[in-house]
């Protein structure tokens, strides 16, 4: 995405990404986690606000929190450019990502149609849909797509 990007850190083996949101709010932290799912070639993208919970004493994710830091595609292209390091070490692997809200998936719906051409070059897009079974299954990406989420998968060179 040919946004300005925060600089990630990530773990050694490329599932764990942080970076820090700057703006009038000030610096946050944020995080970006690719784990496995139940389909071993999909894994979920959560992203959020690193917390520290006090009563654990443990470092948390919270995808719930609008820091409202006036950086927002900031915020998304360094999210997308974590997605393009993970699948460039895990080209077999699918990403699966949703909002934490239905507003959040229609922001991230929003940025994917805006970018749709660039980001098509390098990924085959599909959008999650409930079929007429109730199941949940793909469909192509449309830019006025209604979807519960999204799948990407790096396009083999």
């Amino acid at each position: 995405m040919k946004h300005q990007k925060y600089d990630l850190y990530r773990n050694t083996a490329t599932t764990i990404f942080e970076f820090k949101s700057i703006g009038p709010n000030g610096e946050i932290k944020k995080i970006i986690i690719f784990s496995p799912t139940q389909t071993k070639e999909i894994y979920n993208l959560a992203f959020g606000d690193l917390l520290h919970d006090e009563v654990q004493k443990r470092y948390i994710l919270d995808d719930s929190i609008i820091t409202d830091n006036g950086d927002r595609n900031v915020i998304l292209a360094t999210v997308a450019k974590s997605v393009y390091t993970f699948t460039e070490k895990y080209p077999e692997k699918m990403v699966f990502f949703k909002g934490s809200t239905d507003g959040r998936t229609r922001l991230y719906r929003r940025a994917i149609s805006i970018n749709l051409e660039e980001l098509s070059e390098t990924f085959t897009i599909f959008g999650a849909v409930r079929n007429e079974s109730g199941n949940i299954t793909t469909a192509p990406f449309k830019t006025d797509g209604e979807f519960l989420g999204f799948i990407i998968k790096r396009k083999e060179l």
